[in-house]
């Protein structure tokens, strides 16, 4: 948020330099702390043009609303990044936030509805299974509560298919990443962080989905107690099973502290 993408990009190319091997944004359309003076790139336009500037790093929305794009659209839009990218892409999906949150305005000011928290985990559900049936050519038809397919055929299909990475905060969203997706995003510091693992890592099996390559991914600030592979803070993670964890850096980007960290990440630095 505040970003420009002259800096987003610099920012991207040092963090590939730098030896990290993932890049995110938010997905939003407006800053709340800034109001009337907020500035905030739409993130899909932002990640294609990234796609471009890097070669290695995996790029991916954290997390993208899916109320704000029919997911027909969104696999095609994924489909195509996946193509952009080389197979970069890990795509990030999330049921956006409720009234209670500062970032009910963007969507009330466009006359875009914020459906209760329920119909909201919902809609995630389905529009994985959307994504999935499109991207695999299925042109059977759909039904669900919030969307349908009418025989699909010939839309785009990305080689290969891009994981989803389903984010929530509660069992509910924990579930159905498990059920429906191919990973769980969450806080590192989430006071009930094993439980939502193990809750997701149930709902796979209870679907009777394989447990090996579900990913675990977990977001916090860029702390140097996050980037040395033995501090305590990164056993604790490891043990629960987390494989990515994404640090948070907000503009003005300093390509120097980014490039410092990533000695520190991988021991180079003295």
């Amino acid at each position: 948020m505040g970003a420009r993408y002259a800096d987003m990009r610099r920012a991207a190319v040092a963090a590939e330099e730098a030896a990290f091997d993932g890049l995110w944004m938010w997905d939003h359309l407006r800053d709340p702390e800034r109001g009337a003076r907020s500035r905030v790139p739409e993130v899909w336009t932002a990640l294609t043009a990234l796609a471009e500037v890097t070669q290695r790093i995996t790029l991916g929305p954290l997390v993208l609303n899916v109320s704000n794009r029919h997911p027909g659209l969104l696999a095609n839009m994924a489909a195509t990044l996946q193509e952009i990218s080389g197979g970069r892409l890990l795509l990030g999906l999330g049921a956006g936030g409720s009234r209670r949150l500062p970032y009910a305005p963007e969507q009330e000011s466009l006359g875009l509805v914020i459906e209760p928290d329920r119909t909201r985990a919902e809609r995630v559900a389905e529009a994985a299974q959307v994504m999935r049936r499109l991207w695999a050519g299925d042109e059977s038809s759909f039904a669900g509560t919030h969307y349908r397919l009418e025989r699909p055929s010939g839309f785009l299909r990305p080689e290969p298919a891009p994981p989803i990475i389903i984010g929530g905060f509660g069992p509910r969203m924990a579930a159905i990443a498990g059920r429906y997706a191919d990973g769980f995003n969450t806080q590192a510091g989430h006071p009930r962080l094993a439980e939502l693992i193990r809750v997701a890592r149930d709902a796979r099996a209870e679907a009777g989905r394989d447990p090996v390559g579900f990913l675990v991914t977990v977001f916090a600030g860029l702390r140097e107690s996050y980037l040395k592979r033995e501090s305590p803070a990164r056993a604790s993670l490891e043990r629960l099973g987390v494989e990515r964890l994404i640090l948070l850096v907000e503009p003005p980007f300093d390509p120097g502290r980014i490039r410092d960290a990533g000695r520190v990440l991988t021991g180079a630095a003295s």
